[in-house]
């Protein structure tokens, strides 16, 4: 008798320049175990060096995005804390990869994001959700407050808006996410797959160098103060004219010519 074959715990396509990663635990409803994150986490690197990768989606398979942290897995450990310690140092370590990517990374959200599945929508630079998802950083419910998922959630929303979430567990739906400014644009269900891939087009389109510098710059300079956000934010433009695409863009610009993009 032949045992099953087992999926990937993360599935990988590509086409076009955007790299598809689908988190591959859906009777699980997507949670983050620590193999997940591990193996979450050796893609991303992979991708980071990947020159034929322009753009990032991030997806849940089954009926779910992601549900967060694998509480199973953390009670069947005796809640022991050498693990509690390597499973929030990794998860820390791929959120922050997320942000460090040179791609863009666009959470493609349905169903539920909650706990650190709410934190990985939060950690994406873009965000496409169904108009059914629901939204929730529910620790406070079960005596284990989210504080690894807020440090996402208070960066990308209003700090009355995060406390809401963090203080009171409640599931948000999609316009109230929208509202918050924890996504960008919701859909309809079945319009989803389209208005991931079709943003995903659009940025991937650009010059992947480009890209890069400007998502670097963006997240470093949100973190100093105003007067060094701008002479940071100066050297790097100074240092942008000098590439060939940037020089190329121009020039197109000025000839009413499309883009001859060389990345570089």
């Amino acid at each position: 008798m032949t045992s099953a074959i087992q999926e990937p715990i993360v599935l990988k396509t590509q086409e076009n320049g955007i790299v598809y990663l689908t988190l591959n635990r859906p009777q699980a409803r997507n949670a983050l175990s620590q193999t997940m994150i591990d193996t979450l986490q050796e893609e991303l690197d992979i991708v980071a060096s990947d020159k034929s990768a322009f753009v990032v989606i991030l997806a849940g398979a089954g009926p779910a995005f992601c549900s967060g942290h694998d509480l199973k897995e953390m009670r069947a450990t005796g809640f022991d804390r050498t693990y509690a310690e390597k499973l929030f140092s990794a998860c820390g370590k791929l959120m922050q990869r997320i942000v460090s990517l040179p791609q863009p990374v666009i959470a493609r959200v349905h169903g539920i994001a909650t706990a650190a599945g709410a934190q990985l929508v939060a950690s994406c630079d873009l965000a496409v959700a169904s108009d059914t998802t629901r939204f929730a950083t529910p620790g406070v419910n079960i005596g284990f407050f989210c504080s690894t998922p807020m440090v996402a959630l208070s960066r990308n929303v209003s700090h009355k808006h995060a406390m809401q979430m963090l203080l009171t567990g409640d599931l948000v739906d999609a316009p109230t996410a929208y509202r918050f400014g924890l996504v960008n644009e919701i859909v309809p269900e079945g319009e989803l797959d389209g208005a991931v891939a079709a943003l995903a087009m659009k940025i991937a389109s650009k010059s992947r160098h480009t890209l890069s510098i400007g998502k670097e710059a963006y997240y470093r300079q949100a973190e100093l103060p105003l007067a060094a956000a701008y002479a940071y934010a100066q050297s790097v433009m100074v240092n942008n004219l000098q590439t060939l695409d940037a020089q190329e863009g121009i020039s197109a610009f000025i000839d009413k010519r499309p883009p001859v993009w060389c990345n570089g």
